[in-house]
């Protein structure tokens, strides 16, 4: 499931990243487009993800690229480049997100979790059925923060756990109750979408 819906992105590993990265320092301009063009597109994929504002998106982008080329030497290696810009973008969304008032958590999925079978669909077949339809876009939206982020980073950009966990700056505990969570509140939405649309939910009662 997380290798169908993970984001087709460049794969540059830490050894070539370094070689750039001292290019970079030197002033190569070129270095920096190849780093550019590597990593842009999963990061504005990500960006957009939580600020639905494409304009904004673009310029987080262009933002966290440009502490790239200010400082190269910040990255020291402990974590994939790709994650350590997605902690830096995160932080910019950050930023943004403190001057504009949050999206309101979806409130009844705790109540319905409730009454909802325990061996229900699991809420990832719904997913990948219907990725493409608006329902799931609305569905995302209706999670928190942390939790849309978490659902993102490990089944669009296919992070692990530990990653994450660095990304959010939290334990791999809490990342794992995040996305336990987010399964629960989109197979609720996803079902209750379905059956507004007078569906019926494969495995339901």
């Amino acid at each position: 499931m997380q290798n169908r819906l993970a984001a087709s992105i460049f794969l540059m590993d830490n050894d070539r990243v370094f070689k750039l990265l001292a290019r970079i320092q030197a002033g190569d301009e070129f270095a920096f487009r190849e780093l550019y063009t590597a990593h842009s597109r999963m990061l504005y994929a990500y960006v957009l993800r939580q600020l639905s504002d494409p304009g904004r998106a673009e310029e987080v982008v262009s933002d966290t690229l440009y502490e790239v080329w200010r400082q190269p030497g910040s990255f020291n290696g402990t974590a994939k480049f790709s994650t350590w810009l997605i902690g830096i973008a995160r932080n910019k969304v950050l930023m943004l997100w403190r001057s504009r008032k949050p999206d309101s958590d979806y409130d009844d999925v705790d109540e319905l979790a409730d009454v909802l079978p325990s061996d229900d669909l699991d809420a990832f077949d719904l997913i990948a059925e219907r990725q493409r339809r608006e329902g799931v876009q609305t569905c995302l939206g209706k999670l928190s923060t942390d939790h849309r982020e978490a659902i993102h980073l490990v089944f669009y950009e296919g992070l692990s756990v530990g990653e994450i966990a660095q990304v959010q700056g939290c334990p791999e505990g809490t990342v794992k109750t995040r996305l336990f969570h987010a399964r629960q509140k989109l197979k609720i939405c996803m079902r209750l979408l379905i059956e507004r649309e007078g569906g019926t939910v494969p495995g339901g009662s």
